[in-house]
């Protein structure tokens, strides 16, 4: 057996020896690095945050590095907390953890968390011996490796020369004064870009494989580690040759001895694939082998621009056996053959149940597999239901008449779907549906809207195995609750799952779980075959008292915390509230007060289409456009991508999308603190929006805020203005996605309603900015590109009525009186107040240069009592309206 060179552990071994293979690290659940990871982390959404980590694991990393150096958040807090959730997610904990810091007391805190044998990332001589003697110190006491960074008291090192000098000295300090075994040593001595048309860069790549073979041969049992995408920097955006160069620096840093490094395996070429003449050009520049070499490759690479690998067409897999064809038209979501396949399946097993329950079952249990392991993505899987689907279609007229002639003893598990009273949103329900289907389970899909009463009757009549409800906005939560008691009050024993935008864990736990003790939040579709899979088998007891256990503890801590926290009275906060200098920023009259209809193109608003939430809904996360080059998803974006641009031309030219919406600018004042009174130019009144305010204590200055405050009080006697709008990407569209579904085409229908939200979005976008420079005009000169409307670089807000800066979706029903949305656009309001079509967005607009969005928190009972009196209802129906929001 070959010598070992290093081991680490999680919950498992990993045993690194002299004939392992290169050992890759995932770096995703790095706040420096990934954009996702770091917004995940400042909310404290660290069940979404766990799943980043189990997302690498299952994509192949053999350890992950875990990064929390970021100046808004407490680095020490955040790697405590995530390290001990690591540790009770044994998918996850399983491989070791490298401890990624430039902080020590980030790194110290995260040792005392780890489980098994970790990796410091990193430590250097850069502040001087004897803080380096220290560190590895106490390294070595935890037990764990080390990264060396080759750095010291006079800089990085960037030449050969450098690197040598300080690794030699790092070694001898570690080994002959700290008696740090030789093997926990590894050392990153830098990749830097090449060709970037400097002169001292020329060496950058070759450096660094002299160094790595330098220190396999001087400086025993140590090993080289790096990040491989540095080197091809200066090529970003031409994937061609950046594959190639990572390929081929791998190649030769492998050969010279390199043991461990981050690696894109998305933006790897196979090296003996590359293309003879770029692989010539590229190994030019990497080994420094000509004086014109950086000068020849960007010539090269420019030809190189926009040019996509061809593709041919490869139908030889239609020469395979019957059973194998089946299974890569599910897997490769081909629809073209299906029907022929399905038809000499059939006559071949001669019973129609058995060609389900056999070659197309057999191939969406590899979609399944693969989909869990993380080799598949949504999209992919919904492409294989697809055909899945058109398989049983064909298949349906012989399913009857074998039911006529004999009932199979076989039955799939049941699963009974529905979005809940009042809520229209169905997209992350079918897909749910679909990928549950491409997994064996019979989908009982009773659509949206849909009573408690009907969930429960259908569910007995249809003798389900497991109900899932699923709901976008907050009133959804008290129809799941009410779900929850119906089923406890008529003794039902069927588990039920919860999911849905707005659902939670903590949700789950605090409020459907003591209604309801076999409730069960799932997170998103990649969780639910696993839950559902439980709760139909010999695990379901074990898996619904371990999860009730699990949503105790929330529990107990939720309502500890909510105990512990201060907050002020409601008279209180309102003296802490924001307090603007409205004469210094003097209120712009709108160019024209009143109520305006308006229409608008696919053509006007495709431009203002933010990407990132399109891909978020098909459970593709990243930040568009980065996502498109993204190491583990990457490939499946472009795809959809491509897909969806081909989808939103067709909209376009076929006009199948009517956008229409309705916008008013009003006379405003605030009255009574937190009330906003809209006027008419003559000052008469028109009607009132009631909003919430901040109660939790703040730190010191930081006012307890409202969006009142943003419009001047009355008792000023300065005239202040407010708009309001909402706006929809029609009913055509949707009646356009229903086209699909009922021809059993899900991909498509789903396609269309992301499209349609992305579109609704971006008419808000549109229309806002319209109003800014035109209607209302207080930013005529603005200038900016659509990168910047996303990131909210404009003058003002537009809060809509559900969000956190005003939670009540009470107000939406001021907006559609007061615009007479219903005449004026088409958009009705269901009785939890959703807008129908479901691709519609309303809210307000404030004009002040200051107001900004926030998050109203958590609220006392005595806010929600003087909200139901301004408002005129029970306090019952305030705390339906809040109840997310209650302290």
């Amino acid at each position: 057996m070959s010598e070992v060179k290093i081991q680490l552990a999680g919950l498992e071994p990993l045993i690194v020896r002299e004939n392992s293979n290169f050992v890759n690290v995932g770096e995703r659940t790095n706040v420096t690095g990934s954009k996702k990871f770091l917004r995940l982390i400042k909310e404290e959404k660290y069940e979404e945050a766990l799943q980043v980590a189990r997302d690498q694991v299952d994509g192949g990393a053999q350890i992950i590095d875990i990064n929390m150096d970021e100046g808004m958040i407490d680095g020490v807090g955040a790697m405590t907390k995530y390290l001990r959730l690591i540790a009770s997610e044994p998918d996850i904990s399983r491989v070791p953890i490298m401890i990624d810091s430039s902080k020590w007391e980030i790194i110290e805190a995260g040792l005392k968390n780890v489980q098994g044998k970790a990796i410091v990332n990193s430590i250097s001589l850069k502040e001087g011996e004897a803080l380096f003697i220290e560190h590895a110190k106490k390294i070595k006491r935890f037990g764990a490796a080390a990264v060396i960074m080759a750095f010291d008291e006079k800089g990085q090192a960037d030449k050969y020369d450098r690197r040598i000098e300080i690794v030699k000295r790092s070694y001898d300090i570690l080994v002959n004064e700290v008696k740090f075994n030789p093997k926990d040593i590894i050392f990153d001595v830098n990749i830097f870009p090449v060709a970037t048309g400097m002169d001292e860069h020329r060496r950058n790549a070759i450096d660094f494989f002299e160094a790595t073979k330098w220190i396999k041969e001087n400086l025993p049992h140590a090993l080289v580690s790096g990040g491989v995408s540095n080197v091809s920097f200066s090529f970003r955006g031409n994937n061609t040759v950046r594959e190639a160069m990572h390929s081929a620096f791998l190649y030769h840093a492998i050969q010279h001895g390199m043991d461990m490094g981050i690696v894109n395996p998305e933006m790897i070429e196979i090296y003996d694939d590359i293309d003879p003449k770029l692989l010539e050009h590229v190994e030019d520049v990497l080994l420094d082998r000509r004086e014109d070499a950086t000068e020849r490759l960007i010539e090269f690479a420019e030809g190189l621009k926009g040019i996509t690998k061809e593709k041919k067409k490869d139908d030889s897999w239609r020469e395979l056996p019957l059973e194998k064809r089946i299974e890569i038209a599910l897997v490769k979501g081909i629809t073209e053959f299906i029907d022929e396949d399905t038809a000499e399946a059939l006559e071949q097993i001669g019973s129609p149940l058995r060609v389900i329950e056999g070659p197309l079952m057999d191939g969406m249990n590899v979609v399944g597999d693969l989909f869990g392991s993380g080799k598949m993505f949504l999209p992919q899987v919904v492409k294989s239901a697809r055909v899945m689907k058109k398989a049983v279609a064909y298949l349906t007229p012989y399913l009857e008449e074998e039911k006529l002639r004999n009932k199979s003893d076989k039955e799939p598990a049941k699963i009974l779907m529905a979005t809940v009273k009042g809520d229209v949103h169905d997209i992350g329900k079918n897909i749910v549906s679909v990928v549950l289907s491409c997994n064996g389970f019979e989908i009982i899909d009773l659509g949206v809207m849909v009573p408690p009463e009907k969930i429960l009757e259908e569910a007995q009549k249809q003798k389900v195995d497991v109900i899932g409800l699923s709901g976008l906005i907050t009133p959804s939560l008290d129809e799941m609750v009410h779900v929850a008691k119906e089923m406890k009050r008529l003794n039902l024993e069927i588990p039920l799952m919860i999911g849905g935008a707005t659902t939670s864990k903590a949700h789950t736990a605090v409020k459907v779980a003591p209604e309801y003790d076999k409730a069960i939040h799932v997170l998103d579709a990649s969780r639910s075959v696993t839950v559902c899979q439980k709760l139909i088998g010999q695990q379901q007891t074990e898996l619904l008292e371990d999860t009730q256990k699990d949503y105790d503890k929330i529990r107990e801590g939720f309502l500890n915390r909510a105990v512990a926290k201060d907050y002020l009275t409601i008279d209180e906060a309102r003296v802490n509230k924001l307090k603007l200098d409205f004469n210094e920023n003097a209120p712009f009259k709108p160019n024209q007060l009143g109520v305006f209809t308006h229409t608008a193109t696919v053509t006007e608003l495709k431009d203002f289409i933010d990407w990132t939430p399109f891909f978020q809904t098909w459970d593709l996360h990243g930040k568009f456009p980065a996502i498109l080059d993204d190491d583990v998803v990457g490939t499946n974006a472009k795809e959809l991508y491509v897909d969806a641009l081909a989808m939103l031309n067709r909209i376009e030219t076929e006009k199948l999308a009517q956008p229409k919406g309705v916008f008013g600018l009003f006379k405003a004042n605030t009255i009574n603190d937190d009330t906003i009174e809209l006027l008419d130019e003559n000052g008469n009144k028109i009607d009132e929006f009631y909003t919430l305010r901040q109660q939790s204590k703040k730190s010191k200055e930081a006012p307890n805020l409202s969006i009142a405050d943003f419009i001047a009080p009355k008792d000023l006697e300065i005239d202040d203005y407010i708009g309001a709008f909402a706006v929809t990407a029609g009913t055509e569209i949707e009646d356009f996605a229903k086209s699909f579904q009922d021809n059993l085409d899900d991909y498509n229908s789903i396609l269309v309603k992301a499209i349609a939200d992305r579109l609704a979005e971006a008419y808000a976008e549109f229309l806002h900015k319209e109003v800014r420079t035109k209607y209302w005009g207080y930013a005529a000169d603005e200038n900016l590109e659509n990168s910047e409307l996303i990131a909210e670089k404009y003058k003002g807000i537009r809060p809509a009525p559900g969000y956190p800066a005003c939670p009540d979706h009470l107000e939406k029903q001021t907006i559609f009186k007061i615009l007479d949305v219903e005449n004026n656009a088409g958009i009705n309001l269901t009785s939890s107040l959703a807008m129908y079509p479901v691709s519609s967005v309303s809210g307000y607009y404030f004009g002040n240069p200051k107001a900004k969005y926030f998050g109203v928190g958590k609220i006392k009972m005595d806010q929600v009592e003087d909200f139901a009196q301004r408002k005129g209802i029970t306090i019952e129906e305030a705390e339906r309206w809040i109840s997310p929001n209650l302290a």
